[in-house]
């Protein structure tokens, strides 16, 4: 068992170079004195109040900091007061802009015109003042100037007097707001190559324009290399790796060798190896986000790191075939916990995979969770389940399963240990508790390498996941002459009968964590069956995150410019800004011609 009892929860922290971003709420409001402006001042600003009360109150930074709102010093009735509002939202740090009004106001007076902010506008609906009328006049100017906004407006007609926030309302209030958030978050940031292209793998080709363009982020290389000489010249905490490996070695179960005897490592051999892989994790933690510990002992240069929110890790075979694999490192950074306590988990993608890499950071910086890397390994039909093992399958695997597996470097928190309403998840790490934590640990092993695949050796985790989590399997590809595309599936991680998952696992390499995922089916297009799934997925690795998130996923990729080829969401749950809808009518086929026709975010 773990020895989890001195295991702390970590208070939230900015562990980033740059301040986390802010939304800025804007009451725009009738610009006409002598009573009509008067009159509506005080409905407007509580307008603002009630929706920063709303976000602040519901959602938080990955970090576990509550997102701050920032509130217009005045009612924006024109341009004027506009420019003011705008002002203060630079000096305040403001990365999200949202606009709410219970009436009519000027519409491209009163506008946001930030063209690389997220914006929303929220019109009251009312009978008293036309809300809704401003709401569409400047969600048309915004289209006309081709800066696009999400268009809020609830379903039921409200009185003027009401304060409440409807929740169809506030449901889209904090989607958009969680998703523009994500986008400023990342805005500024690395993305850091550990090594370069493993294996010829095309989404560790790492695509400068597409970081800077798209995201906003640039670009910071290391060669793995820089790994050894921290190792050999000592570059690390060395109070922590004592600490660490302590750790290690009481709460890092060491499963069983599957090598054949003749090729398996001594016992010395493999403490080394621990020794190593320990040493790893926290230089690869350094190399991202820095350790002023490192200043102290006189590499002043080294200790400010890269400030990097998302990294990969080259590995195979370059690394791989000399010294121990990354699957400890990568696998113990991606996690909840470590040996400093429970918190924030860091994204590194397994052999630089720097595609999978973004969605990693997409999905932990709109679930606030660890994420769980993985390769879409295989596709079991009904029919091959059954003349391999001799049992059906059932439930929501009827229909057949996706076995998604890595090298060992999935996180932790991917074994399903931690609960709500007493069922398996994967939550915040401020929600988890020590317990929770320990029993992730506990239902992971780590089986030394196979040398096949890595001859240098390593340990590789080995968990299987939990059935019935409701999870979302999502990845971003590179289309020549098209740019980013996003694929969403949505479903749920099973358990198989008793005995199959061992014998098909034994199949492929049972030292690795496995999690069997069961798509939801719509009957038709990708989504046409679970073969569909599995041959229309568009590279060999994906990312799942807890929770059916497509949506959430669909809201942020428009922000992004990035369109969907992909998903299972239903249609009444698809929330994109309202140019979209004068691209067509056929949803999908909109949203190519809107991301097309305004590029990428900050290609402008």
């Amino acid at each position: 068992m773990s020895n989890i009892k001195e295991m702390k929860v970590n208070e939230p922290v900015n562990r980033l170079v740059g301040g986390l971003a802010k939304v800025g709420i804007r009451p725009a409001i009738d610009g006409r004195r002598r009573g009509i402006r008067e009159s509506l001042e005080e409905q407007t600003m509580n307008m603002a109040k009630a929706a920063a009360r709303l976000i602040s109150e519901n959602l938080r930074h990955s970090n576990g900091m509550p997102v701050e709102c920032v509130i217009a010093d005045t009612c924006i009735g024109g341009v004027a007061e506009a420019a003011k509002c705008a002002e203060k939202f630079k000096l305040e740090g403001v990365g999200v802009s949202l606009t709410v009004t219970p009436c009519w106001c000027y519409g491209s007076e009163t506008m946001d015109m930030d063209p690389h902010m997220p914006k929303a506008v929220w019109g009251f609906n009312g009978t008293e003042r036309p809300g809704a009328v401003y709401l569409a006049a400047v969600l048309a100017a915004h289209n006309q100037k081709g800066i696009p906004a999400f268009g809020i407006y609830g379903k039921d007609v409200q009185d003027s007097g009401y304060a409440s926030i409807p929740e169809d309302v506030a449901q889209k209030l904090l989607q958009f707001a969680k998703a523009g958030i994500a986008v400023a978050d990342m805005r500024g940031k690395s993305y850091l190559s550990m090594g370069s292209v493993s294996m010829g793998i095309a989404g560790s080709i790492v695509n400068e324009q597409f970081f800077q363009d798209y995201l906003g982020m640039r670009n910071e290389y290391v060669d793995m290399s820089e790994l050894i000489r921290r190792i050999e010249e000592e570059v690390y905490d060395e109070e922590e790796f004592q600490r660490a490996l302590k750790w290690a070695k009481e709460n890092c179960i060491e499963g069983a060798d599957n090598n054949a005897p003749g090729v398996q490592f001594s016992r010395s051999e493999k403490d080394k190896q621990w020794e190593t892989v320990v040493k790893m994790a926290i230089i690869a933690r350094d190399l991202m986000i820095g350790n002023p510990r490192l200043a102290e002992k006189g590499f002043g240069e080294e200790a400010l790191g890269h400030n990097a929110i998302a990294s990969g890790f080259q590995g195979q075979r370059h690394w791989t075939d000399h010294f121990p694999n990354g699957d400890f490192m990568e696998a113990i950074l991606n996690s909840s916990f470590d040996w400093n306590g429970i918190r924030e988990a860091f994204v590194v993608a397994t052999e630089n995979d720097s595609l999978n890499g973004i969605s990693m950071l997409l999905g932990h910086l709109l679930t606030n969770t660890a994420q769980v890397f993985a390769d879409v390994r295989t596709y079991w039909s009904p029919d091959a389940v059954k003349r391999v093992t001799g049992k059906e399958l059932t439930g929501l695997a009827e229909n057949g399963i996706i076995h998604l597996i890595n090298s060992g470097a999935a996180a932790l928190d991917g074994s399903g240990k931690q609960m709500i309403d007493g069922k398996p998840a994967m939550k915040p790490y401020w929600d988890i508790t020590p317990s929770e934590a320990g029993k992730c640990l506990d239902a992971t092993s780590w089986r030394p390498a196979s040398v096949e695949y890595f001859r240098g050796g390593g340990f590789s985790s080995r968990f299987m996941t939990d059935g019935g989590m409701p999870v979302t399997m999502f990845r971003i590809n590179l289309i020549k002459g098209l740019g980013p595309v996003l694929q969403i599936a949505e479903g749920y991680s099973v358990e198989l009968p008793e005995g199959v998952g061992e014998i098909i696992d034994k199949r492929t390499d049972p030292t690795w964590p496995t999690t069997w995922f069961a798509p939801i089916i719509t009957g038709k297009g990708a989504f046409k069956d679970v073969y569909s799934v599995m041959a229309k997925w568009g590279a060999n690795h994906g990312v799942f995150s807890y929770g059916h998130i497509g949506s959430e996923l669909i809201t942020l990729a428009s922000m992004l410019r990035i369109p969907v080829c992909m998903h299972n969401v239903p249609e009444e749950k698809i929330f994109r800004p309202s140019m979209w809808d004068a691209f067509g009518m056929d949803i999908e086929g909109a949203d190519y011609r809107a991301c097309e026709s305004l590029g990428p975010l900050y290609s402008k």
